[in-house]
């Protein structure tokens, strides 16, 4: 039987019979696969290195006759160590794996892998705030499936300006002005660099980061919640 190759990231384990485990993995040329795991869960396995959570790793399997194939081959490529050091990262990282599972089908996009381990990177990284990487996370979500709000013009056409205040429209996907609105010009800059894309790292470094990502966080996921319904 011929092998395939590939990277992947572990999804979910889960014990089978006295030494075997069923694990799914995302990947990115094939998707999502479940796999077979035989004699992982034995001390001397050589496949259990190759298979630990919040990690990148090579592997090697063969295909199946029905849904399951068989895991043949894993070397770890990067362990994120720093995330299970801290309870409060790896129980958002639980949340995002979950996250993008529900997210996508059976032959998700390259970018969904990229996207969870970017997600692993920023966990790695205790100076990140938990709160910007899963506000950076579903707004990627909601990009790659073509729900990014309007953050150029309200919901009348009229350029967003820095003299208003705003609230907004889950209908008309965008902003409207309101004399008491609780979105100023600061949060509309913030929303629009997070939805171009930028990483963790780098929206991590946004002056009054603090002050922002409070109303910012349920808006973006309420949007998920409308739009994608995950």
């Amino acid at each position: 039987m011929n092998q395939l190759q590939t990277q992947a990231i572990i999804l979910n384990r889960t014990d089978y019979g006295e030494a075997d485990r069923i694990i799914s993995l995302l990947t990115p040329e094939h998707g999502k696969l479940s796999l077979m795991a035989r004699g992982v869960r034995r001390a001397k396995s050589k496949l259990a290195g190759g298979i630990e959570l919040f990690s990148v790793a090579d592997i090697s399997y063969i295909k199946g006759r029905g849904q399951i194939g068989t895991l043949t081959s894993a070397r770890l490529v990067h362990y994120y160590a720093s995330i299970v050091q801290n309870i409060d990262r790896v129980q958002l990282g639980y949340e995002l794996i979950k996250l993008i599972n529900r997210a996508t089908e059976d032959q998700p996009e390259p970018e969904y892998f990229e996207l969870l381990e970017a997600a692993f990177a920023a966990l790695d990284e205790s100076v990140i705030s938990t709160g910007l990487i899963r506000l950076w996370f579903e707004a990627q979500l909601l990009r790659y499936a073509g729900h990014s709000p309007n953050l150029k013009t309200d919901t009348e056409g009229d350029k967003l300006v820095a003299d208003k205040l705003y609230n907004f429209d889950f209908d008309f996907v965008a902003f409207t002005t309101h004399a008491e609105g609780r979105f100023s010009s600061g949060h509309i800059k913030f929303l629009r660099l997070v939805f171009s894309g930028n990483t963790p790292q780098i929206l991590s470094h946004i002056n009054d980061l603090d002050s922002l990502l409070p109303d910012c966080v349920p808006l973006v996921q309420t949007m998920l919640q409308t739009y994608i319904r995950i």
